[in-house]
């Protein structure tokens, strides 16, 4: 009983240790964010400055327009969760319906999990290219409306839904929309909310494909916005440390509220 107690410490002490590890790098830019420049060169270096300001990120809305990537990256984000809602209907038809080539089809979109996404983007720009939306927000949300990820989670899920529910909704003359909404979602909450977190870090994320379908600045999102401070104010190190913090802190508060979430809907798709 005792090295049981002894080995559980051990742990617990050396999953602290790798805890604070981990979070050094996250603490150092977070207090990076609120030095002034000339704090970045005093030996030794500190982590809490020692004369805290907000100017670096005033400058960020004031010297860049990262007011106007902000916009753009929620445009995408909203966007993305009206994708995610495209996705729970097709999982939904896979699981519930029967039509030609369903099986063939389903396969079909779950092979194209196993291409990258970088061998995807040439064919991907062209198709957006010859539909004029280069350089265009559409041309920017388009291609990540829908995934193969998420249809095949939200089809897995709903296909452990009794049949007979649905039926019996059907015979009280609900519509198919009226069952999805009023009786699929409330019980795919779980993988609905994990998904919507997951849609939300990647759009929030986003980084390539903008900065190759975008040639205005104006259409930027906060990733692209960050990589020109390395390249535009590459020896502010307080401003790139701001933009950097600027970026992470919303998805770290949403991982912190919803981690339970989370876990429980990759809990249950497992069993399922």
């Amino acid at each position: 009983m005792a090295v049981k107690k002894i080995e559980k410490g051990v742990m617990i002490t050396l999953l602290i240790l790798g805890g604070i590890l981990m979070m050094v790098p996250f603490i150092w830019m977070l207090g990076s964010s609120f030095k002034p420049e000339n704090e970045f060169t005093v030996i030794p270096p500190t982590i809490i400055p020692h004369h805290p300001t907000w100017n670096n990120y005033s400058r960020l809305f004031t010297e860049m327009d990262f007011l106007v990537y902000l916009k753009n990256t929620l445009i995408i984000v909203i966007c993305s969760f009206v994708g995610l809602l495209l996705n729970a209907l097709a999982g939904y038809a896979f699981a519930k319906f029967e039509f030609p080539g369903k099986n063939g089809f389903f396969y079909l979109i779950l092979a194209t999990m196993m291409i990258p996404g970088q061998v995807t983007m040439i064919p991907t720009y062209l198709i957006i290219n010859k539909m004029g939306l280069v350089n265009t927000m559409a041309g920017i949300v388009l291609p990540g409306l829908v995934g193969a990820f998420g249809i095949f989670l939200f089809r897995q899920f709903m296909a452990t839904i009794p049949t007979d529910l649905m039926e019996a909704a059907r015979l009280d003359g609900a519509g198919e929309f009226r069952i999805f909404f009023r009786l699929i979602l409330p019980v795919v909450k779980p993988v609905f909310a994990v998904q919507a977190i997951l849609t939300f870090i990647g759009a929030w994320n986003s980084f390539l494909w903008p900065l190759i379908i975008a040639n205005d600045e104006r259409l930027y999102t906060l990733s692209v916005g960050l990589s020109l401070l390395k390249g535009q104010y590459g020896t502010e190190f307080g401003l790139q440390m701001a933009g950097a913090a600027f970026m992470v802190i919303p998805i770290i508060i949403i991982f912190t509220f919803f981690q339970k979430h989370i876990i429980e809907g990759y809990t249950i798709s497992g069993m399922k």
